[in-house]
């Protein structure tokens, strides 16, 4: 059975004087016990708010959660904030897009670590200060029971990013979230975070929900893959079925926009036309009608399914997916 279940999850953003806006569509994936499964897709795709909608972080009023999150048997959706507070860092932990706006900018960082060791625990005083200094030293902060005494400005992004896994990491959960945690960072930091929360999972047996646009890191690190347009999946595969395979037009387009080092001497990149704006409800037909190449009368007779054109397991929403499949456009690794 896997640890985390979504099914049909949607999350409506509205009010008295707002119209209803669809963040979130219909989105099912699962999790298992030490895999890691991406959520990728533009900015505006529903990614960040599927996971504030199962850590339970969204607003109180104003949102609309439907569908369900089993998380080993018990439905998240359904928890009173008192019981997802104990759950929070203990069972589940998320790791934030921005690390400096995440972490309290006036308290020391070696109190926000021991927070979470004295709330989930029972830590106090020097065990709690140890601990926290191990758990820095894990992560690869050096000098940690200096770091412990400084503030989040004081720590360069590379290191708050790796003070919130820190945190994150602290109770050893069952499931991580880390939402773009190599956003803004240089390409050798992201290198060693990635390798982190690799370790992590092969070392704990954690389950990663890895959310990104950044489809390097999707190559890198994940088992399987969850393509999102406008609050719905449209692929879902094996990493090295969806690098080899892209069989919607969307995901066709994403990976075709990546510059290669191996392509001829001043070949411009394709990339997808259009915007996220540029879009229809699913109700209507395929959102991405208005921008895919591949548009055809029939893209818009209603909602398409998720079926199976290709392969077991390899599903896309599309009436004209891209077939016969294109030659990979990534090296993927084992």
């Amino acid at each position: 059975m896997p640890l985390l279940s979504v099914d049909e999850l949607t999350v409506t953003f509205g009010g008295r004087d707002r119209r209803p806006s669809t963040a979130v569509d219909g989105v099912s994936f699962t999790v298992g016990q030490g895999q890691v499964v991406g959520l990728v897709g533009e900015s505006g795709c529903g990614k960040s708010v599927t996971s504030l909608a199962l850590m339970g972080l969204l607003p109180a009023k104003g949102v609309t959660v439907g569908g369900r999150a089993d998380f080993d048997g018990t439905d998240l959706l359904t928890l009173s904030p008192a019981r997802m507070r104990d759950l929070r860092g203990r069972e589940l932990a998320m790791i934030f897009q921005d690390p400096l706006s995440s972490l309290n900018p006036v308290v020391p960082i070696g109190l926000q670590v021991t927070e979470i060791l004295r709330r989930h625990r029972g830590l106090k005083g020097e065990p709690a200060r140890k601990e926290a200094a191990q758990l820095l030293d894990r992560v690869g902060i050096p000098d940690p029971g200096r770091r412990l005494k400084e503030y989040p400005h004081q720590l360069s992004g590379g290191m708050r990013q790796r003070a919130l896994i820190a945190m994150a990491v602290a109770c050893a959960p069952r499931l991580l979230i880390a939402d773009e945690p190599t956003t803004a960072l240089d390409v050798t930091i992201q290198a060693q975070i990635l390798e982190l929360l690799r370790e992590l999972v092969d070392q704990e047996g954690t389950a990663l929900l890895m959310i990104t646009h950044d489809l390097g890191v999707v190559a890198g690190l994940c088992d399987q893959v969850n393509v999102l347009y406008a609050g719905k999946a449209v692929e879902t595969a094996g990493r090295r079925e969806l690098f080899g395979h892209p069989t919607h037009p969307y995901a066709h387009g994403l990976l075709g926009s990546i510059p290669r080092l191996d392509a001829p001497r001043g070949e411009p990149l394709h990339p997808i036309r259009g915007s996220i704006n540029d879009k229809i409800a699913w109700a209507d037909g395929c959102a991405f009608a208005p921008r895919c190449d591949h548009y055809t009368l029939e893209c818009l007779t209603g909602t398409p399914e998720l079926t199976e054109p290709r392969a077991a397991g390899h599903r896309v929403r599309c009436v004209n997916p891209v077939l016969p499949a294109v030659p990979p456009t990534a090296e993927v690794p084992a």
